[in-house]
């Protein structure tokens, strides 16, 4: 279940996110609105880590070598629910929130 602080800091992302793809379009490397986003984020008072190393372990608990089936599988690997997901090289922005309950191990997307 969505926190209503979670649930703001998602918003937040994804408003950031369709600013920065309204004004640089698409076409450009993942680098470039990743920048954009860290930069804005950060005038937001957000405190921001890109590529945060995130450890991914398999079934039998060793590390596990680094779209949505990776990001599926960073969440159900690193027992983390919630994920969001945003494709800034689409002619229109893509962004979708991921939760995946580790109880039922079911998915939840939503736009």
């Amino acid at each position: 279940m969505l926190t209503p602080e979670l649930k703001r800091l998602c918003d937040t992302v994804r408003e950031t996110s369709f600013g920065i793809h309204r004004y640089q379009r698409s076409g450009h490397l993942e680098k470039v609105y990743q920048n954009a986003l860290v930069h804005r984020l950060g005038k937001q008072g957000l405190r921001i880590q890109p590529k945060h190393p995130l450890n991914v372990y398999d079934e039998d608990g060793t590390l596990a070598d680094e779209h949505v089936a990776q990001l599926l599988g960073y969440l159900r690997a690193s027992r983390i629910e919630d994920g969001l997901l945003i494709n800034f090289a689409a002619q229109k922005l893509q962004s979708r929130k991921y939760v995946l309950s580790q109880e039922e191990e079911q998915l939840y997307g939503q736009n």
